[in-house]
């Protein structure tokens, strides 16, 4: 991972810890309101690329942003190996690109409840975990 001072200010804007953290935290609230379960661990991967534009290379950030979550007490990790948030979903209010990425991470996270396995989610995707 890139010192923070070294990465490209579009990057530290759309990808920064915090938001990574939210994005994963309104899928796993979403997820575990429909399926009454936690979100599969692996799910959080597919997230962030479902959500924001620019969607390749995201799993260092997402590590992070799990990392801040959990620093934070946004996110916490099942001893079966799942996300849960620690937040309530709530809908953000209307306006900005990062109200809607929320938003759409909350979907992303009720589709991926319908789901019976995370690898059907990979593969349906073409996505390789």
């Amino acid at each position: 991972m890139r010192a923070w001072a070294d990465r490209l200010p579009e990057a530290a804007a759309l990808l920064n810890p915090a938001l990574l953290a939210a994005i994963s935290a309104a899928a796993a609230s979403q997820h575990e309101q429909v399926s009454r379960q936690a979100m599969p661990w692996p799910l959080t991967f597919l997230v962030a690329p479902l959500v924001p534009r620019r969607a390749q290379e995201l799993a260092e950030f997402v590590r992070e942003g799990l990392r801040f979550g959990m620093i934070h007490g946004a996110l916490e990790v099942t001893g079966g190996g799942q996300i849960r948030s620690s937040l309530p979903f709530t809908r953000p209010v209307e306006g900005g690109d990062t109200a809607e990425i929320i938003r759409s991470a909350g979907l992303a996270g009720r589709w991926f409840a319908k789901a019976d396995q995370p690898a059907t989610l990979f593969a349906l995707l073409g996505v390789a975990p």
